[in-house]
């Protein structure tokens, strides 16, 4: 009885046995753990960064402009306005000579509704100013400053005579004479130039022959007389200088002001002559 027992629990030990290998056998294999992968953000691109052209200083509207008027100001390329120049030699060059056309603060852009270019329909009228007119003159190598005169400078207008051959009897040194009969009057073009590029060798050497000038009607007829009279000379103002009169200075400078070998021969200093009588003697004493 106990053998039958034993060997029916070893029999279904084996039973069991073989069961649980068969099922192992039978469930496929193990699945492997899964890694989470963590992914590193993506790395933004900073934005662009262009150099765009901002004005230097204050601005006036009519102002014509030239390289010094602007500078370079790094901003986003998100940042720059809609017709605003970017830095660069082509941007200088569109610029350059250009009218401006409103009043612009430092370190704003200039967009390119804001100015009149030369080769614009009407530039020359839109550069005058309300009631100015546009004269020109002759000038040479010597009065018209070197050549280094350029549109938008502003000078002043000597006018040289010689008196000899209207007043032969003058002295010598009053046979010469100069006076400025205009101040602070504005360069619009040289010879048929609005604008200077500043960058062609060749057209920096030719020498101008005619300069025009921004005047008004009165001003425009004393300068048709001046060009009659005697010889013009341009004198270059400092672009710094100090606010004057445009108005001509009443003073004359002759001959004898400038060298004094025109005064003539100097004069005898007049002397004082007086009669000591001392008694019966008399005297004559000379003061000089």
């Amino acid at each position: 009885m106990i053998l039958r027992l034993l060997v029916v629990v070893s029999l279904v030990l084996s039973a069991t046995g073989l069961g649980i290998l068969a099922l192992q056998l039978i469930q496929p294999g193990g699945v492997p753990q899964q890694v989470a992968r963590v992914e590193a953000p993506p790395v933004v691109a900073p934005p662009a960064r262009v150099r765009m052209l901002v004005a230097a200083r204050p601005l006036s509207i009519g102002t014509l402009l030239k390289d010094e008027d602007f500078r370079e100001s790094e901003v986003s390329a998100d940042a720059v306005p809609e017709g605003a120049f970017t830095g660069g030699t082509a941007s200088l060059a569109e610029l350059r000579g250009a009218l401006l056309r409103r009043f612009i603060d430092p370190n704003q852009p200039v967009i390119a509704t804001d100015v009149l270019r030369p080769r614009d329909r009407g530039f020359l009228a839109a550069v005058l100013r309300p009631g100015t007119r546009a004269i020109s003159i002759g000038v040479d190598v010597v009065t018209g400053a070197s050549g280094l005169i350029w549109p938008g400078d502003e000078v002043d207008l000597i006018l040289t005579q010689n008196l000899q051959g209207s007043q032969g009897g003058e002295s010598p040194g009053r046979r010469v004479v100069g006076e400025t009969i205009l101040s602070a009057v504005r360069v619009i073009a040289v010879d048929q130039q609005i604008s200077h590029s500043g960058t062609d060798a060749t057209a920096a050497r030719v020498v101008a022959r005619t300069v025009t000038l921004e005047v008004n009607p009165e001003q425009a007829e004393r300068l048709a007389v001046a060009m009659q009279l005697g010889r013009i000379s341009l004198v270059v103002r400092s672009i710094e200088g100090v606010p004057e009169a445009s108005g001509p200075r009443p003073s004359l400078v002759f001959g004898s002001d400038v060298s004094s070998a025109l005064t003539g021969p100097q004069a005898p200093s007049p002397s004082t002559r007086m009669r000591i009588i001392q008694g019966g003697s008399q005297q004559e004493v000379t003061f000089r």
